[in-house]
């Protein structure tokens, strides 16, 4: 396809790609001439992916670089690729360890990881940006008299076990490695509101068929 249709199919307009182009965030068509240059299916999706980084997500042009460079590397296997790319997304800042609450927290997080014996995301913790952000969640809870420990952070624990299990299903639909990451990195972005918003309307449902609705 020419520029125009990939503007139409997108919903990107062509001074933005020609900026994503300049940026290095999506890769350059099939010169056809000096002045017209052909684009196929990989970077429509690829294309999709950058618009749902920087004008959802938010993504700093530069983060986004990084995540797709990520995206790209095919060096590295499957499951660093992924984990590589989610943490390139901007995350929460370091917490602070003198803080009391963190201290509890990290106990706290440790001790849930080990309850279920999740020994990967263990040995990642000191890496791992998400480890960083579940903690400081949990500290601020206990900041503000909420005492959750890992006994009642198990339950919730398992249930999300059970969506990555469905994500990674999906994503095993898909062809490609490159694929698969990006569609992950995609619903980091667009799919978490959504399961945001169905734990909330589950919350509604449940507390009417408890309590009524007068």
């Amino acid at each position: 396809m020419r520029l125009a249709e990939l503007s139409e199919r997108s919903g990107v307009s062509t001074a933005t790609i020609k900026y994503y182009l300049r940026e290095g965030l999506l890769t350059p068509g099939r010169q056809v001439n000096a002045t017209t240059a052909d684009y196929d299916e990989s970077q429509l999706r690829r294309l999709r992916l950058v618009r749902a980084l920087i004008q959802v997500g938010r993504v700093p042009v530069a983060t986004a670089r990084e995540v797709l460079g990520h995206v790209d590397d095919e060096s590295l296997g499957r499951t660093i690729r992924l984990g590589a790319a989610l943490w390139a997304l901007p995350q929460e800042p370091e917490p602070d360890d003198q803080d009391p609450a963190v201290r509890s927290a990290r106990r706290e997080v440790d001790q849930l990881l080990a309850d279920l014996g999740w020994e990967t995301a263990r040995e990642l913790a000191p890496l791992s940006p998400v480890h960083r952000s579940l903690v400081a969640a949990v500290a601020t809870l206990i900041r503000l008299g909420y005492s959750w420990d890992a006994e009642l952070l198990a339950p919730y624990a398992e249930l999300m076990h059970q969506v990555a299990v469905r994500d990674l299903d999906h994503l095993e639909t898909h062809t490609s490695d490159a694929e698969r990451v990006e569609t992950a990195v995609a619903s980091a972005v667009l799919f978490e509101p959504v399961l945001r918003a169905l734990h909330r309307l589950a919350q509604e449902q449940e507390s009417a068929r408890r309590y009524g609705i007068e």
